[in-house]
């Protein structure tokens, strides 16, 4: 037995997002916003200024813990961030980032994990890499878990990458990303973060495979939506950022403005600008 009725809108009136929303979103052509999100307070910030797509993301080590990498972070640590901003969220879609070493050892292990984060309020999960992920990618899928895939930098991966690098620059990366990205999306994922690889590579997988929504952090502006880490957006990080990074909060009244603004300008395509945040 289940209950039918109608979740509650967000205090903007939104309805609810779900899967289905996104991808008419995406076939009309409307692009999709999305932020990191770590608390129930931001969580309500960003519903209500529109951002339609919330990451729980393993970033969580390095803004919230101040680690140097994501690697650390547990899936306890994960599942615990994911039900306080499930508290806070009202109808932004909402996932949770599946840290290192809870899906690399069997498929087994990867839908243990992912029912942990989804009981804990996600609707979706986020995988990193390619080459064997799409087994695994096909196992959740299967069995009702939707997957946001992620290819280019991959940061569980960055010792084996040879530190922050743009992936993808020669032919035979791209090759390689590109079968990639085939193979995830052939496997069922419905989101593909393609995270600092070049704009004409990020415009190549997006055009190639209209069924996947692509989702850009340092790939130019032709994916089908957008991802910041929310306090690098805000101004909040410290030190050199990459330049894909654009400092919202920069003539803006408040963080709400600053986050609406973020939503316009990445709707309107005035962000990101491929001259300035582009590779």
């Amino acid at each position: 037995m289940s209950s039918h009725a109608t979740p509650e809108p967000s205090a903007s009136g939104r309805k609810p997002i779900t899967l289905h929303r996104l991808r008419e979103m995406h076939a009309a052509g409307e692009r999709i916003t999305m932020l990191t999100c770590y608390d129930a307070t931001f969580a309500r910030v960003l519903d209500e200024a529109g951002v339609e797509c919330l990451l729980v993301g393993d970033s969580l080590g390095m803004v919230l813990q101040g680690r140097p990498s994501t690697l650390p972070v547990s899936l306890d640590e994960v599942a615990y961030h994911t039900e306080c901003v499930a508290r806070g969220n009202r109808s932004a879609w909402l996932i949770a980032d599946m840290p290192f070493g809870c899906y690399q050892e069997s498929k087994e292990q990867a839908l243990r994990s992912a029912v942990r984060l989804m009981r804990a309020g996600a609707q979706m999960v986020k995988i990193e890499g390619g080459g064997w992920t799409p087994e695994t990618v096909r196992f959740l899928v299967d069995r009702g878990v939707p997957v946001c895939a992620h290819l280019g930098l991959t940061p569980q991966s960055v010792h084996a990458l040879g530190g922050y690098r743009i992936q993808g620059r020669d032919e035979d990366g791209a090759a390689t990303l590109r079968r990639h990205a085939a193979e995830l999306a052939d496997a069922g994922a419905a989101m593909l973060v393609l995270e600092l690889i070049p704009s004409t590579l990020a415009s190549e997988v997006t055009r190639a495979l209209p069924q996947l929504m692509t989702i850009g952090i340092g790939a130019g502006p032709e994916c089908a939506g957008q991802v910041l880490v929310l306090q690098d957006m805000l101004g909040l990080t410290r030190g050199k950022l990459p330049r894909f990074v654009r400092n919202f909060m920069q003539g803006a009244g408040s963080i709400d403005e600053a986050i609406r603004t973020y939503v316009q300008d990445v709707k309107n395509g005035r962000f990101p600008d491929p001259q300035l945040h582009g590779y």
